[in-house]
C-alpha cells in the first residue's frame, strides 16, 4: 500500500512539473508573441517619429531654401517679365476706321477697325492719279466735255468744249481736288467715267484689294446694282503704299503751287496744294484729303524719317466743324510709328540637310532653301518665332526642285514671310528595270574588261 501511495504521490509530483513546465513553456511563447513585436512597434513608432521631425525639419530648411531661391529668382527674373508682359499701347484716335503701314512691306503696325468697308471721299483721286501716271501721257491735250464740265464743287470751273493738258489737270486733280479735272481725266484715259472705273477696279485687284470698289474717279459718292463706292483703310493704305513708290506721284504731291492755262481761250488759273500735313511734322511726304457728308473727314498720309517709311489712313475722322481731328489722327499714328518702331534683323533657321526617300534609287536626298537678310519694322512688344514644317519622306520619284516644306516667319503669330524649302536632286524610282540595267552594265563592263 505505501509503495502505491509513494509511487501515487511521485506521479503527481512530476505531473505537477509537467505542468509547471508546459505552463512556463505557454506564457514565454506567449510573451515572446505579444510583446515583442509591441515593443517593435513601439520602438519602430518611436524611430518613426524622429524620422519625422527630421525630415520635418529637412523640409522646412527645403522650404526656407526654396523660399531664398524663389525670391532671387523673382528678382532677376522682374525686368524680363516687365518687357515680356509689354502690351501695345492704344493710340486715342478720332476717326471710326484707322490703320498705321509700314510702307516696305504692308504689314499693319497699327490699326482700328482697318477691315471695315467705308466711303473714302476724295482720297479716291490717289487711285485715278496712278492710273492717269501709269496710263496716259502727261502731254496729252484733253478736251472737256459737258459731264465733266457739270461735277459739283470743290471743281475747277472748266467749260464743255475747253482744252487742258493731261499734266495740268493732274496738279488740279491732287493739289486742290478738283472734282471737274477728276472726270475729264478719267474720260480722256478709260473713254468714259465707267471704263475709267473698271481700269481702277483691275488695279486694285492687281494690288490685292478685294474689298474696294470704285466707282466715281473723284470720290462723290456712288451706287451700282447695289454696290456702293467703298474701300477699307487697309486696302487704301496699301493702294496709297504703292503710289508713293513712283517718283513721279511723289513729285506731284509735294508741289505747293502751279499756273497753266487753258489752251484755246488762254484762261489762266493757280493751284496751291490743301495738304497741311506738308508742314506738319519732318519728313511728311502728303497725300491726300477727302470729304463728303457720308464720308466725313479722310485724309491718307505718308511720312519718311530715319529710314522709316509709312502710311497712315484715317476714315470718318470727324464732320463739321471738326475739319481737323484728321490732322490730329494722323500726327498720333506717325509718331506712334517713329516712336516705337525700329528695323530689327530676323534670322532664318536651320533646315535639315536631307530627307529620306522611300523606294528610291538612293535612300536620302539633300535639301536647300533660299536665305536672304530679313530686316523689319519691329517693336518692344512684338514676338517673332520660325517654324520649319516638312514632310517626314517622300516617295520616289523625286524631282530636282520639288517643295517637301516651308520655312514660316510668324510676327505675333501671324505669318509675315514664307521660304519653301526644295530637293536639291532628282532621285528616281527603284524598279525591276532599273535592276536590270545595273546588271546589263555590269555584264558588259566585265566581258570588257576580259577581253
Amino acid at each position: 500500500m505505501m509503495d502505491f501511495k509513494q509511487r501515487q504521490k511521485r506521479q503527481k509530483g512530476q505531473e505537477k512539473k509537467k505542468l509547471l513546465f508546459w505552463g512556463f513553456f505557454l506564457f514565454l511563447n506567449l510573451f515572446i508573441l505579444l510583446y515583442v513585436p509591441l515593443t517593435v512597434r513601439a520602438n519602430d513608432s518611436v524611430a518613426g517619429n524622429r524620422v519625422e521631425l527630421t525630415n520635418a525639419e529637412r523640409i522646412h530648411e527645403l522650404d526656407w531654401m526654396e523660399n531664398e531661391i524663389d525670391q532671387t529668382e523673382l528678382a532677376e527674373s522682374e525686368p524680363e517679365q516687365t518687357e515680356s508682359e509689354m502690351k501695345q499701347p492704344e493710340v486715342k484716335l478720332y476717326a471710326l476706321s484707322a490703320v498705321l503701314l509700314d510702307a516696305t512691306n504692308n504689314r499693319i503696325l497699327y490699326e482700328k477697325n482697318a477691315d471695315q468697308i467705308m466711303p473714302m471721299a476724295s482720297t479716291t483721286k490717289i487711285m485715278t492719279a496712278i492710273i492717269a501716271l501709269e496710263s496716259g501721257n502727261m502731254d496729252d491735250v484733253v478736251t472737256v466735255s459737258k459731264k465733266a464740265a457739270s461735277m459739283p464743287k470743290v471743281h475747277l470751273g472748266m467749260r464743255e468744249g475747253e482744252q487742258y493738258y493731261l499734266k495740268d489737270l493732274m496738279k488740279s486733280l491732287m493739289l486742290e481736288s478738283h472734282n471737274d479735272s477728276a472726270v475729264a481725266i478719267a474720260e480722256h484715259i478709260g473713254q468714259s467715267v465707267e471704263g475709267f472705273a473698271q481700269m481702277m477696279n483691275q488695279k486694285a485687284r492687281d494690288l490685292g484689294c478685294s474689298q474696294t470698289f470704285f466707282i466715281t474717279p473723284n470720290g462723290l459718292d456712288g451706287e451700282i446694282d447695289g454696290k456702293q463706292h467703298s474701300t477699307t483703310a487697309y486696302e487704301l493704305a496699301k493702294i496709297a503704299a504703292y503710289a508713293i513708290q513712283n517718283p513721279k506721284f511723289d513729285e506731284l504731291i509735294a508741289t505747293r503751287s502751279a499756273s497753266f492755262c487753258e489752251l484755246t481761250t488762254q484762261r489762266s488759273f493757280n493751284v496751291h496744294n490743301k495738304d497741311r500735313f506738308l508742314d506738319m511734322m519732318s519728313g511728311a511726304i502728303g497725300i491726300k484729303t477727302g470729304f463728303t457728308n457720308k464720308a466725313g473727314y479722310c485724309f491718307v498720309g505718308a511720312i519718311e524719317r530715319d529710314g522709316i517709311k509709312l502710311v497712315s489712313v484715317v476714315l470718318a475722322s470727324g464732320w463739321p466743324p471738326h475739319k481737323n481731328y484728321k490732322w490730329t489722327d494722323t500726327k498720333a499714328l506717325m509718331n506712334y510709328g517713329i516712336d516705337n518702331y525700329r528695323y530689327r534683323n530676323i534670322e532664318q533657321e536651320e533646315i535639315p540637310e536631307s530627307l529620306v526617300v522611300l523606294d528610291g534609287i538612293e535612300d536620302e536626298t539633300e535639301l536647300y532653301m533660299e536665305k536672304e537678310e530679313i530686316s523689319c519694322l519691329l517693336a518692344d512688344w512684338d514676338k517673332v518665332k520660325t517654324e520649319c514644317e516638312m514632310k517626314d519622306c517622300v516617295t520616289a520619284p523625286v524631282q530636282k526642285n520639288e517643295i517637301v516644306g516651308y520655312e514660316k516667319i510668324y510676327i505675333n503669330d501671324e505669318v509675315y514671310k514664307v521660304f519653301p524649302i526644295k530637293v536639291k536632286n532628282s532621285v528616281g524610282k527603284y524598279t525591276y528595270r532599273y535592276c536590270l540595267d545595273k546588271v546589263l552594265k555590269c555584264y558588259i563592263l566585265q566581258e570588257f574588261l576580259s577581253q
